[in-house]
């Protein structure tokens, strides 16, 4: 997991937030003052620091300027209290990634330290372009078929310039890869690097995280709020599945890429800003346009110069370059050696649809690993993975089976709502619902936390306090 680095002159807070963030798996290192802070940054860089205003001795915007010097794209989070909020948002326009009031709430500022240090990794990890599938890099776009080598000269021209760009293309072909890849090659390189995915956003939040808001713009409003557009100041902003974002946002956006300026909510003047919009979707735009779902002086502005990255069935050559990378990258991940894949495997892949493009590859060779023996993946291996040999479970791959999959759930969900026992139910549903998806894990990883852990993209602390929390026991049958 990621090292954090805690700046805080008060001791009891330094420890039990330290505690919590180890708890989550994450390695810890505490400083009281400024001074001890950034000596610890100049001594080893950290994936995150989060770093209290208010400091004896060097000021916690001080530190904050110093550590920048040191590592530009080092991502901070700011604490204060109610009187020091200005101060904070005077951090977050120099770059800081958000700030938190104290006494804070613990699960929100878990959520943020998630997202600073998945900002802080898309600007630190360098995306490889036609990588070498051997040897892989952390993130990287590969391909050598003629449609993945369009891709990369698109991203060469585009990259240069400020140009707003729009990449289309289906679910899991490496939009944000490719979104990455332009940022790391731009002039902008050097500043921030922020993501904002249009569709996991409620509408009623989306405006104010996007745009920030001025002190009582509405009930709740207790302090100003900087937007991630203002965030994004002197870098690069990637707005994902932009063809989901609600008509009643995309006024203030296009108003954002003709006049280069926002305006919080509750606010009455325009603020300028210098930022770079990268946009994806996987939506049929023109098709929104003429059913209004979309804006078509927006579409036309986003429109200008367009990515669009091929699904994975119209370059098969490129599927066993894929594997071999995913194979090597996977097993990493995993702690085991690379035990390679059979021809008759490889053709197998091939042959597939792959409805989620690259995306689905990996899984599916993430899924072989977790039961392989120590031998080259064979066609059982890669048949059970996708639920087609002895054993496999029945995946939901096409789009009947997501539609009876969804069908299952929506029934389930309309006969808890149907009961007429409303208290805490949306809390009952999300646990009974989160309950099964471990066990389902557990059951695939034949118990190994590890793994499962690793599967459900979570720290296996926090597996286990789930696990304990719905009284989830599991006998593992190998090594956890």
């Amino acid at each position: 997991m990621a090292e954090i680095l805690i700046v805080d002159d008060d001791p009891q807070l330094r420890q039990s937030f330290g505690k919590i963030l180890r708890s989550e798996g994450h390695s810890v290192r505490l400083a009281a003052t400024g001074e001890a802070g950034l000596a610890a940054v100049k001594e080893k860089v950290p994936d995150l620091v989060v770093l209290d205003v208010r400091l004896p001795g060097m000021s916690g915007l001080e530190t904050f300027q110093a550590m920048k010097n040191v590592d530009a794209k080092l991502p901070v989070i700011i604490m204060t209290a109610y009187g020091t909020t200005e101060t904070a948002i005077e951090a977050t326009k120099m770059g800081a990634f958000d700030y938190v009031l104290k006494p804070f709430d613990i699960p929100s500022l878990l959520d943020l330290v998630s997202q600073a240090l998945k900002a802080g990794r898309f600007m630190r990890s360098k995306v490889a372009l036609d990588a070498h599938p051997a040897s892989p890099q952390e993130d990287a776009l590969i391909g050598r078929s003629r449609a993945m080598q369009e891709v990369y000269k698109a991203i060469g021209r585009v990259a240069g310039t400020d140009a707003t760009v729009l990449i289309r293309g289906e679910s899991g072909t490496g939009k944000e890869l490719v979104a990455r890849a332009i940022y790391q090659h731009s002039h902008r390189a050097h500043g921030p690097f922020l993501v904002i995915n249009c569709v996991a956003i409620p509408e009623t939040l989306l405006e104010s995280e996007l745009f920030g808001y001025e002190k009582g713009a509405f009930t709740g409003a207790v302090s100003r709020r900087v937007g991630k557009v203002e965030q994004a100041h002197h870098g690069t902003l990637f707005l994902d599945e932009i063809g989901d974002m609600p008509v009643s946002i995309q006024a203030k956006l296009l108003r954002l890429l003709q006049e280069r300026s926002v305006e919080r909510l509750g606010g009455r003047r325009p603020i300028p800003v210098d930022v770079r919009i990268l946009a994806a979707t996987n939506r049929d735009l023109e098709e929104a346009v003429a059913e209004g779902r979309f804006r078509d002086d927006l579409f036309y502005r986003l429109n200008v110069v367009t990515l669009t990255l091929p699904p994975l069935r119209e370059r098969r050559e490129d599927i066993p370059l894929l594997a071999e990378y995913f194979l090597a990258r996977c097993a990493a991940e995993l702690g085991m050696a690379n035990p390679g894949i059979t021809d008759d495997a490889l053709r197998c892949l091939m042959a597939m649809d792959w409805p989620g493009n690259v995306r689905e590859l990996a899984n599916v060779i993430r899924k072989a690993l977790i039961f392989n023996r120590g031998i080259p993946l064979e066609l059982a291996d890669v048949q059970r993975a996708v639920g087609e040999g002895p054993n496999g479970a029945a995946p939901a791959r096409g789009v009947e089976d997501l539609a009876e999959a969804a069908s299952v759930l929506d029934r389930w969900i309309l006969d808890n709502l149907g009961r007429g026992d409303s208290e805490r139910l949306f809390d009952t549903l999300v646990d009974d619902f989160s309950a099964r998806v471990i066990r389902v894990a557990l059951e695939l990883t034949k118990g190994n936390r590890t793994h499962a852990a690793k599967l459900l993209g979570i720290s296996r602390p926090t597996l286990l306090a789930r696990m304990e929390k719905y009284g989830i026991r599991v006998e593992a049958t190998v090594a956890t």
